[in-house]
């Protein structure tokens, strides 16, 4: 009988990488910010104020800017008057989607 695969190693130690997924996506408002820029391609600052129900300004921009330091979300800042800022996803945040797909499915599954 072969030994199945833990999920981690160290439980939510260092090396674990569910931990490490958890860390940069976990949250009451990441994914959700992630699945509208999906949506959408490319989704302006006040586009996303207006999607994500329930979110305060200072959420949102910390949420971004997590992020962006992460490497999930690329922030394209024009120089108009008035500043025009862009957010699309990276290729990292893109391989991202299809699991949380699985996971929107397991939900509407299992919940």
């Amino acid at each position: 009988m072969s030994k199945k695969e833990p999920l981690c190693e160290n439980i939510a130690g260092q090396g674990c990488g569910l931990k490490k997924v958890l860390d940069i996506v976990g949250g009451k408002w990441k994914i959700m910010i992630l699945c509208i820029i999906d949506r959408e391609d490319t989704v302006r600052y006040g586009e996303l104020k207006r999607a994500v129900f329930g979110i305060t300004n200072t959420m949102l921009a910390q949420s971004l800017k997590e992020l962006e330091s992460d490497g999930l979300v690329i922030r394209r800042q024009y120089d108009e008057m008035p500043v025009r800022v862009e957010y699309t996803l990276s290729e990292k945040a893109a391989s991202l989607i299809p699991i949380l797909l699985q996971l929107k499915k397991w939900g509407e599954n299992n919940l």
